[in-house]
């Protein structure tokens, strides 16, 4: 496996990403990735899980979505939204982080995993607030993005003009959705709007519950994390990107 510290161009900056591939593709187009971070940024955490994948076949790309901000972090997971201060720097980035912002970053991300070779249609994963992300690249990017999936994801069906839902008609992926079982940031309204719009415009998509999970449950550093739900996020998400790269 290969690790490569990237600084892609974007058109508001520089964006640090990292690129995990394996050593050799045989000749043959990579299969490529990009994992969207929660909102605690590019760590080992997220690292490890870019590794596994690796471990699979696939190029993964894992850009810091919080460029735009300039230094910040390390944030533990398990007690930055503990510290007043931490949490409100993590919040204004978030907010000051749009999904068009996101979604304008991304053609670069594609256009790094074009360059590692990887093939035309791509996966997308994200946590936490890169759930949304994952899904909205399958609306901007329909002709590139294959499968999308979504794990602990926030605001999938909201009323905000941004949130994924309202582009389905636009996705061509086969999009995966898993929720925690009590989540407020995918509370059930959420996920029963989230359904009937993706049946209504024909999307193939799973929604999935996870019973007894909380909100973070996939990623190894989260307090919440839970190493038998994670293992089957790990099935499911190898799955779909198996089948549908």
């Amino acid at each position: 496996m290969s690790v490569q510290d990237l600084s892609l161009t974007t058109a508001d900056g520089v964006c640090p990403a990292k690129l995990f591939a394996p050593d050799s593709a045989g000749g043959a187009p990579g299969k490529g990735i990009i994992l969207y971070m929660d909102i605690f940024g590019p760590r080992q955490a997220l690292s490890d899980m870019a590794e596994r994948f690796v471990g699979e076949g696939y190029t993964v790309l894992v850009p810091d979505l919080f460029y735009r901000a300039g230094a910040y972090g390390p944030f533990d997971p398990r007690t930055a939204f503990q510290d007043p201060d931490s949490k409100a720097k993590m919040m204004e980035m978030k907010s000051g982080t749009t999904q068009a912002m996101t979604m304008a970053d991304t053609a670069t991300f594609i256009a790094a995993l074009d360059e590692a070779g990887c093939g035309s249609k791509l996966g997308t994963v994200g946590y936490c607030m890169g759930g949304s992300r994952a899904l909205n690249a399958a609306v901007a990017y329909p002709d590139r993005i294959g499968a999308a999936a979504s794990f602990h994801g926030g605001d999938l069906a909201s009323e905000a003009e941004d949130s994924p839902h309202r582009g389905a008609e636009q996705i061509k992926a086969k999009v995966y959705v898993g929720t925690a079982n009590a989540d407020k940031s995918f509370p059930p309204e959420q996920a029963a709007r989230f359904a009937s719009t993706f049946i209504e415009e024909g999307c193939d998509f799973t929604l999935e519950s996870y019973p007894g999970m909380n909100h973070g449950w996939c990623v190894k550093d989260h307090s919440v994390y839970d190493e038998k739900g994670s293992e089957r996020h790990w099935s499911r998400v190898l799955g779909l990107f198996g089948e549908y790269l």
